[in-house]
């Protein structure tokens, strides 16, 4: 009897062992490393933001997270070790998720990086799970430089893996790991946030929501909900705006235009002025920044165009020497700019940087 009781004794000691053995690291667990604005909720983090992505580091073999989305249209990059190894398309019902697997047992690195904007839905992250055995190590540092983006499609990664022609906005061909912005951050090794919106304009949008009534907002669909910007302040700032109001303010039958400009085109002067507001409500939040005003890769920096001279004016009425002007070349060709185009609008600004910026 006594050694029945004996064997039943080492089975729970050995079940409660192994049980222990498996880490789980929560949302609000200080291991994780997240960047962009996030929401913070009591058993989950809301990513929403294009661009948005959570870290790990990790002694161990293998990693599970559990998630949930809002819609299921959102697409996430899972990076291994700095290097993207697949792709998750989460469901709209609360699931476990294998990230990693089979990894050799050392350090390893894990990141989380959302490739769709947030007119996509958000997705809730819970938890991630480590296989057993697993050491959760220190947090990835934060890094020395920030930048922050303020764009449209273009700086969301819109169709960017739509090989077709088609030039198709929706979620799978999305990819805002493949933007400029993205590539630029990776370059200088700095934290990333990218407060973008396809079709968003700052006189006027395709869609009701201009770029003045969106850029301080933490959860994106809230208007109540507004972004602490004393949580993050970059070195540097890149607008890129107007692509959208280029278009619209030469449809006086579009439903927008209706709303935002009534039975008349902006002036010149209106339009530097809007320009103008909202680069000095930038610098109001962060006045330390370089902010580089930017314009392209789209027909808004074609020849003839005068958006780059609206945004030439405008910054030369703020008179800044640490406001900047920058276009990227038109790329003359369909669409959003493709994998390739992206690229080159990253080297283009890069290279802008390293010429004019000290960080």
């Amino acid at each position: 009897m006594r050694h029945k009781y004996f064997l039943i004794l080492l089975f729970t000691i050995a079940s409660i062992a192994g049980y222990a053995q498996i880490v789980v690291i929560k949302s609000h667990d200080p291991h994780i490393h997240y960047m962009g604005r996030i929401v913070m909720q009591d058993e989950a983090a809301e990513l929403s933001w294009p661009g948005t992505s959570l870290k790990i580091n990790f002694k161990g073999t293998g990693v599970k997270v559990t998630l949930k989305d809002e819609w299921g249209n959102n697409y996430f990059n899972v990076i291994v070790d700095d290097k993207v190894v697949s792709v998750l398309h989460p469901d709209s019902i609360q699931k476990e998720y294998i990230l990693a697997s089979d990894l050799p047992d050392g350090n390893h690195s894990l990141e989380l990086f959302k490739r769709t904007e947030w007119a996509m839905g958000k997705t809730l992250f819970y938890e991630f799970t480590l296989d057993k055995n697993a050491i959760t190590l220190a947090p990835p540092p934060l890094k020395k430089r920030k930048i922050e983006f303020f764009g449209n499609s273009i700086t969301c990664g819109y169709a960017v893996e739509d090989t077709s022609g088609k030039d198709r906005g929706t979620s799978p061909y999305e990819n805002g790991y493949l933007s400029y912005a993205a590539i630029t951050a990776r370059h200088f090794d700095a934290e990333f946030h990218n407060t973008s919106r396809s079709g968003i304009g700052i006189m006027v949008s395709w869609d009701p929501l201009i770029m003045p009534e969106l850029y301080d907002r933490l959860d994106a669909t809230d208007a109540e909900s507004k972004w602490d910007f004393s949580k993050y302040t970059p070195d540097v700032v890149v607008v890129n705006l107007f692509q959208n109001d280029s278009w619209i303010t030469k449809l006086p039958e579009n439903s927008q235009f209706k709303a935002r400009l009534g039975t008349k085109a902006p002036t010149d002067d209106q339009i530097i002025k809007a320009y103008k507001d909202f680069v000095k409500t930038i610098r109001g939040k962060y006045p330390k920044a370089q902010i580089i005003c930017a314009l392209g890769n789209m027909d808004a920096t074609k020849q003839g165009s005068p958006w780059p001279d609206y945004i030439e004016k405008a910054v030369a009425q703020i008179g800044d020497k640490n406001i900047y002007t920058h276009f990227f070349p038109y790329k003359n060709t369909n669409g959003h700019p493709n994998v390739l185009e992206q690229q080159t609008m990253a080297d283009d600004l890069i290279a802008f940087i390293d010429q004019h910026i000290k960080w």
